[in-house]
């Protein structure tokens, strides 16, 4: 197999996980992942990428706060805007990805109070015994951000060859004044998503899906002349 081949199986095997096990992760593993992440390129060498792993009753403190704030009604307050909407194919993604998984647990589309019941899973981490912050200097502003994105990426890929379920969530981003106070995160960071993970629950209805991707023909320009 080649190295390509490699990197391409691995990208495949990963997924957003939505259940996890409670087993947690041991420490040399999320510091091996976070090693093999940081070699990903930024800007001038910038490196804007830093994270917070929490473990044990962290991770349970935070998912309770988490779950009160947001059952409590409080406002959003996002250190980055969200999309201000999303149309054409990105839109019909977006509905496809939601109606798998509502698909996939049981959910009716119509069932308001279903989705929202599984919308609070975000805050739960989906019962994973570790969450990572990533944020990234907020002088350094969208190019900070899609140098961090470049982070996330490589964190994902990392922990599956290791065996490792992840999701990516820009959910948790929501509540960034929490996050900072309960982490002591500076205030002149940006909080740009979270990663919940640990062992993935390969039982769980919620793991039962896959989203598809865009063709190759679908995202290529060529310019020849």
């Amino acid at each position: 197999m080649t190295t390509i081949d490699t990197l391409t199986q691995v990208l495949e095997a990963r997924y957003s996980c939505r259940a996890f096990r409670p087993d947690p992760v041991p420490a040399a593993d999320l510091s091996r992942i976070v090693d093999a992440a940081r070699h990903v390129p930024s800007w001038c060498n910038a490196q804007p990428w830093q994270v917070e792993i929490t473990r044990g009753a962290a991770t349970d403190r935070l998912r309770d706060k988490l779950t009160e704030t947001a059952l409590a009604g409080t406002p959003p307050a996002p250190d980055l805007d969200w999309p201000t909407k999303y149309t054409g194919d990105y839109a019909e993604r977006r509905r496809t990805c939601g109606f798998q998984l509502y698909d996939a647990v049981g959910v009716e589309k119509k069932d308001r109070a279903g989705r929202a019941q599984q919308m609070m899973r975000n805050y739960a981490f989906f019962d994973a015994p570790h969450v990572a912050i990533i944020h990234s200097p907020a002088e350094l502003g969208p190019y900070g951000a899609m140098d961090t994105g470049g982070f996330v990426t490589a964190f994902t890929l990392a922990a599956t060859a290791l065996g490792i379920a992840t999701i990516p969530q820009a959910a948790i981003a929501a509540y960034a004044p929490l996050l900072k106070e309960q982490l002591g995160i500076a205030e002149d960071r940006l909080i740009l998503c979270a990663i919940s993970l640990g062992y993935a629950d390969t039982d769980a209805p919620a793991n039962s899906f896959r989203t598809t991707r865009a063709d190759t023909s679908d995202i290529i320009g060529w310019h020849d002349t």
